[in-house]
C-alpha cells in the first residue's frame, strides 16, 4: 500500500528484456530481497540489491509482460527517472490518499502551461477510466498522488507545485508524453455501487 508521495527520484540504469536495474537514492541497509517499492506507481517486488554506488544502491526488478504491456515500462530506456515510494508502513502519515500501485492503464500529457508559481497539465484518459475521474477527486499519476481540478469529458487538468516539480519526474513531462494511471480506490467502488445498482432497478 502507497500513499502517492514520492520519497525519492530514481534513474534506469540498465535493462535486460524483462529485469530492470535502477539506481536509487536509498540506503542498501535499509532496503530488504522481497519489499514492494512503487516505481512511477507500479509496485514491483525486489528481486536484488547491489552494494550502494554514489548516493545509493542500486536494486532489480522483474516485469510480468503483463505489467509491460499495460505501463508506460515497456517503452522506458536507460536514463530514465523514475518517481520512488517505499510502501507504507503501520503507523506512518497517510499524507496522499490511499494508492495501491496497481496501474489501471496509461493517460497522455495533452498541454502544460504555467499557472502562477505552479505548473498547470491537461490530461487525457482512455474513455473506460473517464467515469473514475471528478473535479476535487484523487487521482495517481506516475505515483504521484494529485487532486484533479476541472474535468471535461475524458480530459481534466492538474497543477503541481514547483516542490513537485523539482523532486519528482514531472519537471521532466511534456505534451505526448505518457504516464502511469491509477484511479482513485474510492471511485472505482462507487462506480462499482452505482452500476449494481441500476441492474436492480
Amino acid at each position: 500500500m502507497f500513499t502517492g508521495i514520492v520519497s525519492g527520484l530514481g534513474t534506469l540504469v540498465a535493462r535486460k528484456g524483462s529485469c530492470f536495474v535502477i539506481q536509487t537514492p536509498y540506503k542498501r541497509k535499509t532496503l530488504e530481497l522481497g519489499a514492494s517499492i512503487a516505481f512511477d506507481g507500479c509496485c514491483l517486488t525486489l528481486t536484488g540489491i547491489e552494494k550502494e554506488k554514489g548516493s545509493g544502491a542500486r536494486v532489480t526488478v522483474d516485469v510480468s509482460n503483463e505489467t509491460l504491456s499495460h505501463t508506460t515500462m515497456g517503452s522506458w530506456e536507460p536514463g530514465r527517472k523514475i518517481n520512488l515510494e517505499r510502501a507504507l508502513a503501520l503507523g506512518e502519515e497517510l499524507g496522499g490518499h490511499i494508492v495501491t500501485g496497481h496501474v489501471d492503464g496509461v493517460a497522455k500529457i495533452v498541454s502544460r502551461f504555467p499557472d502562477g508559481d505552479s505548473v498547470r497539465f491537461l490530461v487525457e484518459v482512455p474513455p473506460a477510466f473517464a467515469k473514475f475521474v471528478a473535479s476535487k477527486g484523487s487521482i495517481a499519476l506516475n505515483g504521484v498522488s494529485l487532486t484533479i481540478n476541472e474535468v471535461e469529458g475524458t480530459r481534466f487538468d492538474v497543477n503541481i507545485i514547483p516542490y513537485t516539480l523539482t523532486h519528482t519526474s514531472w519537471g521532466d513531462l511534456r505534451p505526448g508524453d505518457l504516464v502511469n494511471l491509477e484511479v482513485d480506490l474510492l471511485a472505482r467502488y462507487v462506480a462499482r455501487l452505482a452500476q449494481t445498482e441500476g441492474t436492480h432497478s
